[in-house]
């Protein structure tokens, strides 16, 4: 796969990790539940990192990290509507990261994308015992 390729995938991956960042800063300044805000904080802050990681990658291959994203919605103030939301999210990126890791042949990459689809994973299992957790 040549470089410009894996620019654009990791573009992609960049896009997703600003997304989730803004959306879940957002959410953790309107979140009202103590435990839930600071959670979605957290991962708020990790999304950040990743996007650190990626835009390294994207810059070392002589590219330039992408600031577009789709159009976000935040007009939910419900926490289980947020948490269903930011599981997607996770969930989406994992797909995505899983289906790069398949297709990418440059070593660097594939081990920065199998670290953040840990990272993700580890995230929806947050997302989805806090959901169970509010939800009893």
């Amino acid at each position: 796969m040549d470089k410009e390729e894996i620019i654009r995938l990791l573009n992609i991956d960049f896009a997703h990790e600003l997304e989730a960042t803004m959306i879940y800063s957002y959410n953790s300044f309107i979140i009202e539940d103590c435990e839930a805000s600071r959670l979605t904080e957290a991962i708020s802050v990790d999304e950040m990192r990743h996007m650190w990681w990626l835009a390294d990658l994207i810059v070392k291959r002589g590219g330039k990290p992408t600031m577009e994203h789709r159009e976000l919605d935040f007009s939910s103030d419900d926490l289980m509507t947020q948490l269903k939301i930011q599981i997607e999210k996770e969930t989406e990126g994992i797909d995505e990261y899983l289906r790069q890791v398949e297709i990418i042949d440059d070593e660097e990459v594939v081990g920065v994308l199998k670290h953040i689809i840990d990272e993700e994973k580890r995230h929806r299992k947050e997302f989805k015992e806090l959901m169970e957790k509010w939800h009893e």
